[in-house]
C-alpha cells in the first residue's frame, strides 16, 4: 500500500459509499488475478456494503492493429513484444497460469486470441453508464483467458455486451462513438497523468495505491485504513453540516 496524493486528482468524497477505482486491460492476465484477490478481501471485510468499484480503461499495447484477420498465439505474441524465445514465451505463462490457479482461475492461453481491447473498453464504458461496469470486466475476462473469444470482433462484443444485459443496438452505436472513444481516452489520459505505468492499478478513497495482483491480505489491509479514513471524514462533515443547519 501506498500514500497516493496526486494534484491532477482532486479528493472525491461521496457520502454513499467509499469508492475504489482501478485501471485495468482486459487482455491483462494480471488485472484479473488482481480483481479476484480484491474481491476475496472484500468478502472478508465487514463493511463491504459501502464499498463500490469503478473501472478504468488502460491499454498495455495500444499498437495491436484492430483487425488482422490473422490468429496470433499469446506465446508469439509476447515473444515478438518481449523480443524473447517462444519456449522461454510460454515458461513465463505457465508461470502466470499457476498464479492465476492459486487466485481460483483457470487460464487457457493456448486458447486465448490477442486483439486490440480498444473497441472492448468502449463497450465497459458503455457498461458503467448502466451500472455494470464490473459485471462487463468479469466477462472480458472470461472470454478472453477462459473461452478463447476475439474481442476485436464486432459479433463477439456484441454477444458478450447482451450476456450482461447490454442492448445489442446500444453496444454497437457505443463501438461506433467518439464520445465512448473519449471516455476511454480520457481514462488512459488520467493514468498517465498520475504515473500509472501498469496495471492493474488500484486507487483507495484517492489516497491509497496498490499496483499489481497483491495477495488478499493487502488489499484488505488497505480496505481498513482507507475505510477509517473516509468514515472518519463523512462523520465530521456531516457533523460540521449540523452545526451550521439553523434550529
Amino acid at each position: 500500500m501506498g500514500s497516493f496524493n496526486k494534484d491532477s486528482l482532486s479528493m472525491a468524497v461521496t457520502e454513499s459509499k467509499m469508492k475504489v477505482e482501478v485501471w485495468s486491460d482486459i487482455m491483462c492476465p494480471f488485472c484479473y488475478i488482481g480483481k479476484r484477490n480484491y474481491e476475496a478481501a472484500l468478502a472478508q471485510f465487514s463493511q463491504s456494503d459501502q464499498v463500490e468499484i469503478e473501472w478504468h480503461s488502460f491499454q498495455l499495447d495500444p499498437t495491436i492493429p484492430p483487425s488482422t484477420g490473422e490468429k496470433i498465439s499469446v506465446y508469439q505474441y509476447l515473444a515478438n513484444r518481449k523480443g524473447m524465445s517462444y519456449e522461454q514465451s510460454v515458461a513465463m505463462h505457465k508461470n502466470v497460469i499457476e498464479t492465476a490457479k492459486n487466485a481460483g482461475l483457470t487460464y487457457k492461453m493456448d486458447d486465448a486470441i490477442v486483439a486490440n481491447s480498444f473497441d472492448a473498453h468502449k463497450m465497459i464504458q458503455l457498461a458503467k453508464t448502466k451500472g455494470l461496469g464490473d459485471e462487463a470486466e468479469e466477462r472480458l475476462f472470461l472470454a478472453y483467458f477462459n473461452q478463447g473469444k476475439d474481442f476485436g470482433d464486432l459479433k463477439t462484443l456484441v454477444e458478450l455486451g447482451t450476456d450482461i444485459g447490454l442492448n445489442e443496438q446500444e453496444i454497437i452505436a457505443a463501438i461506433n462513438s467518439e464520445d465512448f472513444a473519449y471516455r476511454v481516452n480520457q481514462d488512459i489520459q488520467e493514468a498517465q497523468n498520475i504515473g500509472v505505468r501498469g496495471v492493474p492499478f488500484f486507487v483507495f478513497n484517492r489516497k491509497y495505491a496498490v499496483s499489481g495482483a497483491q495477495p488478499p491480505a493487502v488489499f484488505l489491509q488497505t480496505l481498513d485504513q482507507s475505510f477509517k479514513e473516509w468514515n472518519k471524514d463523512i462523520s465530521e462533515r456531516l457533523g460540521s453540516r449540523s452545526m451550521m443547519t439553523p434550529k
